[in-house]
């Protein structure tokens, strides 16, 4: 196992083994990309500068002197590798170029304690999809019962829609509750409130990197040429404000307020020793869906709630990243077969991911089983949906032998609405 001159706690999510990317304001105000080792962030602006990304898909590039990791993204797999490498060379126990320069040392290696993080790449588009079998079989079961829980196109298409950019936010902003039309519970006329029905939805993300021109599309067996990385993604809902607006046509009011993820993106190459066979799809998917190795990532995921009364955060949820029915390079290769066209920096979300036991099922609404069975936080208090004051923290990480390739974490506190 590789180490590092660096001490890295064992439970640190940022060992030498994974080495994210984000972006993070400098004392002076400036925006600065940067990876992470241990308690660190790694300055990859300061690194840059100095010459050091130096191998032939990088030398002189400057990829890191931007404010966003648009540019590094669009130079492809080969130079993210190259990147990953160089960093991972620069930071082992072997190497003394910043062991033996103190100053250049203290200019790359930043506390991560009191940094603010920013948002690493600029999102032109965001699509969000309905991947885990689970999760779509449960609230189908909760509305149209278990024979007709998943619609018929579920098990031959990746279900998605266009979701809101503007409104992805990172962790660490609060949330404010939403306000919109709402029929209250038997009456045919809406009225105008603030949302009763708050929830959660766990999921992961990924980031595209290098794109494919309007009118073609992207190979489901080449996809994971074109995905820069995962990230974890908090995808809040207006369940009642859904409930009203969905019909004809989907998702909208109840989802654009607000979309969470981690400050980090985790590479492909950092997953690559957890990766995992998937089960057999049944029926077998249209041709342009069919990979040659259909695999996952092993990727345990937790989510707490804290309510304004607590002084710990109580986990309610623990899933894994293999409970997706749909991979992510089958919904990137359905996303562009019409000739979409994809761009550095789109996010593309799993959808809620659930487990088989009623504890891993990753929302409130399944979790509280659509308010009936209210879930309690270990203090006296209950949930059914999510209340003002309640701070929902989400968690992921690949665990292995000695180390673990996390993601950090969505925390996100709720406002009152105004």
């Amino acid at each position: 196992m590789q180490n590092s001159f660096i001490e890295i706690k064992e439970d640190s999510h940022f060992p030498i083994q994974n080495l994210p990317y984000s972006a993070f304001q400098t004392h002076n105000g400036e925006i600065h990309l940067c990876s992470a080792i241990g308690d660190y962030l790694i300055d990859l602006f300061v690194l840059d500068e100095a010459g050091l990304f130096d191998g032939p898909k990088l030398e002189g590039q400057f990829a890191f002197q931007d404010s966003s990791l648009n540019y590094f993204m669009s130079l492809g797999k080969e130079a993210w590798k190259e990147a990953r490498a160089t960093l991972q060379d620069l930071f082992s126990a072997d190497n003394e170029i910043l062991q033996q320069d103190e100053l250049l040392r203290d200019r790359v290696l930043i506390p991560m304690n009191g940094v603010e993080m920013v948002l690493p790449m600029e999102i032109g588009d965001y699509t969000d999809f309905y991947s885990s079998e689970q999760h779509a079989f449960n609230v189908g079961t909760m509305f149209r019962g278990p024979e007709n829980a998943l619609m018929p196109n579920w098990k031959h298409l990746p279900v998605g829609y266009h979701g809101r950019a503007s409104s992805i936010i990172l962790s660490g902003k609060d949330v404010r509750r939403p306000k919109g039309q709402i029929l209250p519970q038997g009456s045919d006329t809406p009225v105008y409130d603030s949302c009763k029905l708050l929830d959660f939805e766990l999921e992961m993300g990924f980031v595209t990197g290098v794109g494919n021109e309007l009118g073609s599309r992207i190979d489901v067996n080449d996809a994971e040429e074109h995905i820069f990385g995962l990230v974890l993604v908090n995808d809040w809902s207006a369940r009642d404000i859904q409930k009203w607006e969905y019909q004809p046509l989907g998702p909208f009011l109840a989802k654009n307020f607000a979309t969470s993820i981690s400050p980090w993106i985790v590479s492909l190459e950092a997953l690559e020793p957890f990766r995992r066979e998937c089960k057999k799809q049944d029926p077998e998917p249209l041709e342009y869906l069919q990979q040659s190795e259909r695999s996952t990532f092993d990727i345990d995921l937790e989510v707490a709630i804290q309510s304004d009364k607590m002084t710990e955060p109580r986990i309610v949820c623990r899933s894994n990243y293999q409970n997706l029915y749909w991979t992510m390079s089958q919904q990137l290769a359905h996303q562009t077969v019409t000739g979409c066209n994809v761009r550095p920096g789109d996010l593309y979300a799993s959808g809620t991911i659930s487990g088989p036991t009623e504890d891993s099922y990753g929302s409130m609404l399944e979790l509280a089983w659509k308010g009936t069975k209210p879930v309690s936080l270990g203090n006296g208090e209950e949930r059914t949906f999510l209340q003002d004051g309640d701070r929902v923290i989400m968690r992921g990480y690949a665990q292995g032998e000695g180390y673990r390739v996390g993601f950090g974490e969505v925390n996100t506190k709720i406002l009152p609405s105004h």
